[in-house]
């Protein structure tokens, strides 16, 4: 009970993982030895392509937290994107980079830390700086590593000229070519093809709830989006048990093309609240968006709008 738990939200990204990891590295350095960083869910082929790459061991695998737990947030602040059991631990620190969530809510004061960036890690990065603590090419490359993945190699619309000018300075210390890397790990993780239907939808998904409304809202990426809709109706018997086992109102699936940075979406249940929020016409539980590619901004902000 005494260890301090570091995670980031459940079926994790790149930068979640990656966000724990680098939290640790920074508390330890500053003297808190009580800290160990742990992942909520299977680690991506993107993530294990990075921490491959920069000779990292993934996180163990945290399932709840016991009443009391001491914990540290990253790359997320809402309860139904976190642990089992977070509504009674004890949260002593938050590093986020998303909105404060309706669900967030402490007992007691504690440290946070939440800046607009496009990445959670260039927060981190700041706060290293701020720390005087040293950033060596294995951290370098791990938070690059996310800045790209959350970015999509600086394409989104999150993207902001502090993640550029970071990724910048640590592409220097990890010594790599930012758009040879980035579009190599970028393509790892577009290998679905051993993917069930069932372990696809959880790649990348994030469970919302606004005005008494839950949705979901998964996301994939893929060089090809046809090769993706092939096994559709796969992929929507997968997302209607998800809601049905979840109690979930509406389930938003984003099939996002990182070469031409479009996506198409599956909608299932109150597609109306979806049609209304990107202004188009759902046929068939799908439909188009140009120029779509994050969730945080181009997506969930929209269906909040119409909630």
């Amino acid at each position: 009970m005494n260890e301090i738990k570091i995670f980031g939200h459940k079926n994790p990204d790149t930068d979640s993982i990656v966000s724990a990891i680098v939290l640790e590295k920074m508390e330890k350095t500053l003297g808190n030895t009580a800290v160990k960083a742990y992942r909520l869910g299977n680690v991506n082929k993107e993530t294990k392509y990075a921490l491959e790459y920069f000779g990292v061991n993934e996180p163990e695998l945290l399932e709840k937290v016991e009443e009391g737990q001491k914990v540290m947030l990253v790359d997320h602040n809402g309860f139904d994107q976190s642990v089992d059991g977070i509504e009674n631990a004890s949260i002593v620190k938050v590093v986020d980079h998303h909105n404060i969530a309706e669900s967030f809510k402490t007992a007691g004061p504690l440290y946070i830390v939440a800046m607009p960036y496009g990445c959670n890690s260039t927060l981190l990065a700041k706060l290293c700086k701020i720390n005087n603590i040293d950033i060596d090419k294995t951290m370098a490359g791990l938070l690059l590593s996310a800045i790209i993945s959350d970015t999509l190699l600086f394409n989104s619309p999150t993207c902001t000229d502090i993640d550029k000018q970071i990724a910048k300075e640590l592409a220097k210390i990890a010594d790599v070519d930012i758009n040879k890397y980035g579009l190599d790990m970028l393509k790892a993780g577009t290998d679905l093809s051993d993917f069930k239907p069932e372990e696809l939808i959880n790649i990348d998904s994030k469970t919302y709830s606004t005005n008494g409304v839950k949705y979901q809202v998964a996301q994939v990426n893929t060089a090809s989006i046809p090769d993706v809709l092939s096994v559709k109706e796969k992929i929507e018997n997968a997302m209607n048990k998800f809601m049905q086992e979840n109690s979930i109102d509406l389930y938003v699936l984003m099939i996002t093309d990182i070469i031409e940075n479009n996506s198409q979406i599956i909608v299932l249940g109150k597609q109306e609240i979806a049609e209304k929020a990107f202004n188009v016409k759902i046929e068939n539980n799908t439909a188009f968006l140009e120029g779509v590619v994050s969730r945080k901004k181009q997506v969930v902000p929209y269906i909040d709008n119409v909630l």
